[in-house]
């Protein structure tokens, strides 16, 4: 237990009782975190919210986030088939219910199998339902053209935030000029800074080009020592941090939310593995992704994951038993990444309606 003698002394002899935990005596890195994304400026919209409400005269009639990527808080609809699967599996009173097409139930039946007590509301095991780690696999081989994923480097997350900050804390170490520095581009999400402050690593800034699209140049990141990047561009960073020796973190939550002409997604661990060796089985690589973004902006349900690339075994290990300190991610979110990372096929009697609504036909507004 930690105090101030000379404070506790006077608040004796004055009677009263001092807080034991103040600003002065809490953990200084606390004080120094800054997340804009939900700091004061929000904090300021919420009242201007509530003013309204009231009745309160402004010079405008409603407030418009734009501190953080929420797509159904703006208004965009769920999917249908998404929201109805996560029903049944939530009621599976439901199963027998004429209102749910079939591939809906059975979607939901092979996710109840693969629970504790067939419930949602059991825990998991701390990486994740196991079917639910081999479905994430065998997505990223799809999308990656074939590029084979092991399940058991695949851990679920709450949200693609908690996998990064879990990643980060266990690349921060030593102390002084020895204390583990991060490249974090700028302009940055708040989390990376938020984070690093936090644990007191050292945050090293690399600028973004905006004239180029918010491109990244190589010698940017010479001098501090994405949108969507160009494949030449993450061969160049690739190199860097091979030669570096970096471990690289991808942050690839906006994959899906690709849409300018002639712009496509390259996933790095894709483009690392095309790039053969030394770098495919040496470069330490980490990716997240979401089910926040994308066409199904399902941020509330906390679902997401990471997958680890040429990460000592030891140290996979480490990362497994600080995953378990928190014990699971949400099961209702894995059970929603699930529902992402497998769609409906063609065949399937809900294919039809769930890719107009997914590809923005019918009048929905896609993030």
């Amino acid at each position: 237990m930690a105090s101030s003698t000379g404070d506790q002394s006077q608040a004796v002899r004055n009677g009263l009782r001092t807080k034991v935990l103040t600003l002065h005596s809490m953990n200084p890195r606390v004080r120094q975190v800054e997340y804009a994304v939900r700091g004061p400026i929000v904090q300021r919209a919420l009242e201007l919210e509530q003013e309204l409400r009231q009745g309160v005269k402004k010079p405008f009639t409603e407030v418009i986030r734009a501190n953080i990527g929420d797509a159904q808080a703006m208004g965009q609809r769920p999917i249908t088939f998404l929201r109805q699967v996560l029903a049944l599996c939530v009621n599976p009173d439901l199963l027998t219910s004429p209102s749910f097409p079939d591939d809906a139930k059975k979607r939901a039946e092979r996710i109840l199998q693969a629970c504790g007590g067939h419930s949602l509301g059991a825990y998991s095991v701390s990486s994740g339902i196991q079917l639910i780690r081999e479905d994430v696999a065998q997505y990223i081989e799809r999308r990656d053209g074939g590029i084979p994923a092991d399940p058991n480097n695949v851990f679920l997350s709450t949200g693609a935030s908690d996998a990064i900050v879990t990643v980060l804390k266990l690349l921060v170490a030593g102390e002084g000029h020895t204390r583990t520095g991060v490249l974090i581009p700028i302009p940055q999400y708040p989390l990376y800074s938020a984070t690093l402050a936090e644990l007191g690593a050292v945050q090293v800034d690399y600028y973004l080009d905006e004239e180029r699209a918010w491109a990244l140049d190589v010698s940017e990141l010479h001098r501090a020592l994405c949108q969507v990047q160009t494949r030449e561009c993450i061969e160049a960073v690739i190199r860097f941090a091979f030669e570096e020796r970096l471990f690289l973190l991808a942050d690839e939550v906006y994959q899906d939310n690709v849409y300018a002409a002639g712009s496509q997604f390259h996933s790095f661990k894709k483009v690392l593995m095309e790039m053969g060796p030394p770098y495919a089985g040496q470069q330490e690589l980490a990716s997240f992704h979401s089910t926040s973004k994308g066409y199904m902006g399902e941020c509330g349900f906390r679902g997401g994951y990471v997958e680890v690339v040429n990460m000592d075994a030891a140290v996979q290990q480490q990362m497994l038993k600080l995953m378990s300190v928190r014990l699971c991610p949400p099961v209702p979110g894995q059970a929603l990444l699930d529902l992402v990372v497998s769609p409906p096929t063609p065949t399937d009697p809900s294919f039809a309606q769930f890719q107009a609504v997914s590809w923005g036909q019918e009048g929905v507004q896609v993030t």
